[in-house]
């Protein structure tokens, strides 16, 4: 019979991307047990993790994480380049594994995590926060099930960031530690496209990447775009660093879902203009054409999360999905850059 109680216990390996807080914090929301950390040297976001987790202890070796038998989950979030690494080391140690995105930076590190995740048993759940951590998202998903807009055919993902250069650390410019902006923030509307139009698998019709503004950083990315295809939909993704300082948030990430009976656009994290507010959706369809504010709307990933540690079951986020996700993500890196030589 499955097991009912929510409670877990998890650790954290690196602390080199403030994600980490989002990750744990939901996590401990959701009923986990946050038992310990450990992180190389000091990294920039490790003052603000602190501040959120001050009562976690830290560890002297990540080994005594994996070593402890009562922890069952090991949160990911050093320099990408080495996420692939930990996470194989974790899953032979017999924990489950929640990465920061991007899971992997190459093809062969994927094809490792895909082989150890499956003679294991182990589950590797990649933290796509954009859908995970934004309650609109669950709202539109509900929404859709509920047949407000028809068949999905296609998304329209755009995922400006804010450069914050002074708070970056010397990885984030170097191509060979973050992986490129399509392999990093490009995977998380690559999910998105795959989960809303309900599709196993897609091409890459076209990706392109550049540097406009920062050529001062040679490894640096700061624009990219692509375009997906699959048998049940479209995607067109847009993604830059560009965020101005005057708008009030990151970025002013949007999601507009097209279906054959209406449309649904997701304003996640300001509502630019008018309120400054996060999780407004816009539903239009023939009898609805009207804000909603989705910021009640739950984030079940980290319950489910949880529920799946316990029962060996996929209700988070199918293990095919999360491959695919990231296959499709550094397939596209690669014909970014092989176009752009």
């Amino acid at each position: 019979m499955p097991l009912s109680s929510p409670t877990m216990k998890f650790g954290a390996i690196g602390i080199d991307h403030k994600h980490i807080n989002g990750m744990a914090h939901n996590l401990v929301t959701a009923g986990g047990t946050f038992a310990g950390w450990w992180t190389e040297g000091a990294p920039k976001p490790l003052a603000g993790f602190l501040k959120r987790f001050p009562d976690v202890p830290k560890v002297d070796r990540a080994d005594s994480l994996l070593s402890d038998p009562d922890v069952q989950m090991i949160l990911i979030s050093c320099i990408p380049k080495d996420r692939a690494a930990w996470a194989i080391k974790a899953m032979e140690a017999g924990k489950d594994v929640m990465v920061d995105k991007p899971g992997c930076i190459t093809l062969e590190e994927l094809a490792r995590i895909r082989e150890t995740a499956t003679r294991t048993g182990r589950i590797w759940s990649v933290n796509f926060s954009e859908r995970f951590e934004v309650p609109c998202v669950t709202k539109a998903a509900e929404l859709i099930r509920e047949g407000a807009i028809g068949k999905v055919v296609q998304t329209l993902g755009v995922g400006p960031h804010r450069h914050n250069a002074h708070l970056r650390s010397d990885w984030f410019y170097d191509r060979d530690s973050y992986g490129g902006i399509l392999t990093d923030i490009g995977s998380h509307q690559i999910d998105q496209f795959l989960f809303f139009t309900g599709s196993d698998d897609a091409e890459v019709v076209h990706a392109s990447v550049a540097n406009y503004k920062n050529p001062e950083k040679k490894g640096f990315q700061d624009f990219g775009e692509i375009v997906l295809k699959s048998e049940h939909g479209h995607g067109y993704v847009r993604l830059d660093w560009y965020t101005p300082d005057a708008l009030p948030t990151w970025g002013d990430g949007r999601l507009t879902i097209l279906g054959t009976e209406g449309y649904i656009e997701l304003r996640k994290y300001v509502d630019v203009a008018t309120v400054e507010r996060t999780d407004t959706l816009v539903l239009v369809n023939g009898e609805h054409c009207e804000k909603i504010d989705a910021r009640d709307a739950e984030l079940p990933y980290s319950k489910r999360l949880i529920s799946d540690v316990r029962n060996r079951t996929e209700t988070a986020m199918p293990q095919a999905h999360c491959f695919k996700v990231m296959e499709l993500a550094l397939k596209a890196q690669a014909l970014a850059e092989k176009a752009s030589r």
